[in-house]
This record gives structure tokens, sequence and C-alpha cells, in this order.
């Protein structure tokens, strides 16, 4: 399994990642092309060579005429949603945003949909993070981790004047996240962008054992002497046979006195946050009352969020935190073209090397609507389609037909 590993020495950036991309042999023509694909025009991209203590890197710099001051999450989604995207970088290219939105507008006492977003809401802010999140895809990354992160020290000047280093929103964004403060003097390190990306990307600190393929380096802006301002991400190959064993946290509470639609709306909230599973359980409470067990699987990184929201959204007033291990099969997602009709489509690797095939329930649905064909009928067709794309053998997957 390929796996990338963020190495935030120096801290973390868009540009800074995306940089880092193409050390690790992201094509600039790909990059050059992006603002095009996302329908922003008259936007240059500079690519230079420059070094950082000594280390080669690549600097990415956007030109870009005058735009609005920020924009509100839902330009951003259209802008994103508008663009010819693979729909798992657009889910989490949505999550970012969401998370940075999520964060803006606690701070600033307003509703998400209201929250103005400034340096992320800018064209050069867009760009990274679909930039980044896209990058990884195309180079065939198939999980992100992260080192312990730097964060910086001092002060920093933003839209809203003088704040400390992190920056109240970044420092949101990294809750959960190893971080670490400093180096001495050296100021702002982490952007909100970088700390978005690394809260929806990372599954945590590297694998203990890996094989390092490429190593790519996304220098900073700022120079300092003796210390490269850099991002360093290594990609490296890991053992998949048997699937990627994995540590989680889930979060559970009990709950008998809240209804059921809001229940039902408050685990859809929890899965668009991050969380990775959620499920709810009947039980029986004290007194012989029923209700209900609330049980969320998370990431290290988005736990406290999700307890949080667990907290406030629920009407439970505690929260059980566990470890656990979870041995998850390797997956890819790709999409399948069925009578015009886009249907994504799981592909998931068995311990003994084959594959199994399953089309998305919802892009099934949306297409027998349209077409007036069966479910049965479109299942089988995409599942043709994904075989023949991919070479896989047909009786591995007529099984999973006919379930």
């Amino acid at each position: 399994m390929r796996i990338a590993i963020l190495d935030p020495f120096s801290g973390i950036a868009g540009d800074m990642t995306l940089g880092a991309l193409l050390g690790l042999g992201l094509e600039p023509e790909w990059l050059q092309s992006l603002p095009e694909r996302l329908g922003l025009s008259d936007i240059g991209v500079r690519i230079d060579k420059v070094q950082r203590a000594g280390i080669a890197c690549f600097k990415v710099d956007f030109d870009i005429p005058p735009q609005p001051h920020g924009r509100h999450l839902s330009h951003i989604r259209k802008i994103v949603n508008a663009a010819d995207i693979p729909p798992d970088v657009k889910e989490k290219c949505d999550r970012a945003f969401t998370a940075i939105a999520t964060v803006e507008a606690e701070m600033h006492g307003v509703t998400v949909d209201r929250v103005h977003l400034h340096e992320v809401g800018a064209v050069d802010a867009i760009l990274d993070v679909v930039g980044s999140i896209w990058g990884l895809s195309v180079l065939g990354v198939e999980r992100v981790y992260s080192t312990t992160i730097s964060m910086g020290d001092g002060f920093v000047k933003a839209a809203h004047g003088v704040l400390p280093v992190p920056a109240p929103a970044t420092l949101a964004l990294l809750e959960g996240l190893q971080v670490r403060p400093g180096p001495e003097g050296s100021g702002e390190l982490v952007t909100p962008t970088g700390a978005a990306l690394v809260r929806v990307l990372s599954e945590g600190p590297p694998p203990s054992r890996y094989t390092p393929v490429r190593t790519g380096y996304g220098a900073g802006t700022k120079e300092f002497p003796n210390r490269a301002n850099a991002l360093r991400i290594t990609v490296a190959d890991v053992p998949d046979t048997a699937g990627h064993l994995e540590q989680l946290i889930v979060l559970a509470c009990d709950i008998d006195d809240m209804s059921g639609e809001y229940l039902a709306a408050l685990a859809d909230d929890l899965r668009t946050a991050g969380a990775l599973d959620v499920v709810i359980i009947p039980t029986i409470m004290k007194k012989g009352r029923p209700g209900v067990r609330l049980e969320v699987l998370t990431g290290e990184s988005s736990a406290s969020d999700l307890e949080r929201r667990l907290l406030t959204s629920s009407t439970s007033i505690g929260v059980r935190r566990h470890q656990v291990d979870r041995r998850a099969l390797p997956r890819e997602m790709t999409t399948v073209h069925v009578t015009g009709h886009a249907i994504r489509v799981k592909i998931v690797t068995l311990p003994d090397g084959t594959r199994r095939v399953k089309p998305e329930f919802e892009d099934i649905r949306a297409a027998a609507d349209q077409t007036g064909q069966t479910a049965a009928e479109m299942v089988r067709l995409a599942i043709e389609g994904a075989e023949q794309s991919r070479n896989i053998p047909s009786t591995i997957s007529r099984a999973e037909e006919g379930k």
C-alpha cells in the first residue's frame, strides 16, 4: 500500500504542501491547469526551485487578479462542486473547508453559513486545499500520516487584528493532533489551510515500519538562518496483504430523552464532521426505560471535536471514550459510466488477493430512476464496467451482486 508521511518540522501551509508534492513527482503542468479546471480565470501559477538551508525545494505562488475579500462556505462549495473532480477528493475538500468554517463560526459567534472566510476564502487557499488533496490522489497515495507539527511562536496580524501564534482558529483545527511550540523566533508556521489539511488527511502518527520510496520538499516563504523552512513529505510502501491495522477511538453515550428524528440528524452531522462510522443501538437504561446507545468511530485527530459535538448537540451529559484496533481491508474508489450516468464503485482487496466490487447505492438509485432500468440491472452493468476496466475476474464479484 502506498502511503504519504507529512513531516511538518517547520510547520505546514497549503503552498508548502503543493511544493512538496511537486518534489514527489506531481507534474507541474497538472498544477498549472488547476485554476482553469476550477473555473478560476486569469490565475497564473509560478513554480520555482529554491534553497532552504541548503535543501532544494519547490516554491509555488499564484498570480491572482483582484478578487472578493473572502467568501462564504456556500460559495466555495459551488466552485468545487462545479469542477470535474473525483468524488472522494470532493468529499475531503468539503470536509476541510467545513472544518475551517466551523471553527471560525465558533470563534466569531455566528452560524457556519454566515461566517465570512477571509484568508481561507481567497483563491490561493482554495487552490491550495483542492490541489493538495487531489494531488495526493493523483500520486496514488492511499493513506496519509503526520509526525509532530511545529506551530511557531509570537504573534500574527490577521483580518481581525493581532493574534497569538497559533491563531485561535488554527489552534482549534489542531485539536487532537500531536504538536509542539516553536522553534523560538519563528513566528507563524502553521496556517489555517495547513492545519485543515492535516486534520482531514492524517490518520495519526506514521506506522512503525515502512519502506521510503521518494521524498519531496515544499518551501515556505520565510527564510531562517541555519534552519530549513520547508515541509517534507515522504511517499512510502507498507505491506498490505491482510489489510491495515489501525488504532481508532470509539465515543459512546446512552440517551433516553431525545426523539428519533433529532438522533438521526445528529448521526448525519457527526458523519459530515469526520466520523468514520456512527451507529445507534437500542438498549435498556435505568428503571427499565428504553433508550439508545450512540457509538461514534473516529481517528484521534477528530475525536475531541466529535466528543464536543456529542455533548452540545445531544441530551447526554457524559461521553465514554476508549481505543480500539480496526483491521481495514484496502479499498479504492473508481467511477464507471453506465448508459451515460457516472456511478461510483468501491473495489476491496481481500486477504487472499482477490477483489470484490460494490457500486454505491445512491448512484445506482439515481441512474435507475433516470433510465427506467431496474436497480439490479444497473448494478450488473456497473460491476461489469468496473471488472473490465480493472481486469477483475467476474466470478469474484458475482456473489456480491446477488446479495
